[in-house]
């Protein structure tokens, strides 16, 4: 789980103006691009080479949701 306050300071590294991110389940998604990065252990992986394309989050995030 991610920190509110941390959470507040980021912002997506894929935009030149940085826009917040929404908590979904264990991946921070960009509320501009619907891109989504990882949290592994606790720690958010925001490299380029981490983002999951929003189609295949979507998938990701039902999938997880049924296993619950």
């Amino acid at each position: 789980m991610i920190h509110p306050d941390l959470l507040e300071l980021l912002g997506c590294p894929l935009h030149d103006e940085r826009p917040p991110f929404e908590l979904r389940g264990n991946y921070l998604v960009c509320t501009a691009s619907g891109h989504g990065f990882p949290i592994v252990d606790g720690i958010p992986h925001l490299l380029p080479e981490d983002v999951i394309e929003p189609n295949r989050l979507e998938e990701l995030i039902d999938e997880r949701d049924k296993s619950v």
